[in-house]
């Protein structure tokens, strides 16, 4: 971790969980919080930490996920700029629930407990974004679990690319850098299985590869 220049409110303003914060209100927040830098592979969070800050990334890519003690590894979330993390152990007093760990070099503004619990209680729509944030995660998780309970790899494999997709120029396209071992850990499958379905996917026609990119025809089966 290396030195980064101090926060700018322009940096603060642009992002969406504090946008709705009076200019007063990041002038104060940017002379309290920190950034920090990280190269990629290094770990940000580490599972049973105490809880000290809630860290929203500026730049790059980081993934938040749980191991075994084997190094068996299972990735809750892959989260891009302007995303936030551990927000739930300041609002509960839990320790770090997860690691989250630098997928490629990044940049995150951390700001303390008592200053994001400040900016809660004075700020609704900052709370509701927080709490927005907090279903997204719930749901995510229960259509995570139903997955894995029901679906075999080929329709878990079909719903990741799908649920990550944008609409783009009229096409569905998966932008996010995801390898087939980061699908496999996102689905609970093995790489070896992830390359077949994924082979099987391009062959039928559902998907094309381009460069880092992963566009999903019409004519994708949806998953059930």
């Amino acid at each position: 971790m290396s030195g980064v220049p101090p926060v700018s409110t322009a940096l603060l303003r642009n992002v969406p969980l504090l946008s709705l914060l009076s200019d007063a209100e990041l002038a104060l927040l940017a002379r309290v919080v920190t950034r920090k830098s990280y190269a990629r592979g290094n770990q940000i969070l580490g599972a049973g930490d105490p809880t000290d800050s809630l860290y929203i990334l500026i730049s790059g890519r980081i993934k938040v996920l749980m191991s075994d003690l084997d190094g068996k590894e299972v990735i809750l979330a892959i989260l891009e700029p302007n995303e936030f993390v551990g927000e739930m152990g300041l609002i509960d007093n839990s320790p770090r629930s997860a690691n989250v760990v630098a997928l490629e070099a990044c940049e995150v503004v951390c700001i303390s407990k008592s200053d994001f619990k400040r900016c809660l209680a004075e700020n609704f729509e900052m709370a509701m974004t927080v709490m927005r944030g907090l279903v997204k995660r719930l749901r995510d998780a229960d259509k995570q679990i139903g997955s894995l309970a029901l679906m075999d790899v080929y329709g878990r494999v079909a719903r990741l690319l799908l649920e990550t997709a944008e609409d783009l120029d009229g096409e569905k396209v998966v932008t996010r850098k995801l390898s087939k071992q980061d699908i496999a850990r996102m689905i609970g499958a093995s790489r070896e299985m992830v390359s077949r379905v994924m082979k099987h996917l391009q062959e039928a026609g559902y998907v094309e590869l381009r460069a880092d990119t992963i566009v999903i025809r019409e004519n994708m089966p949806l998953p059930d």
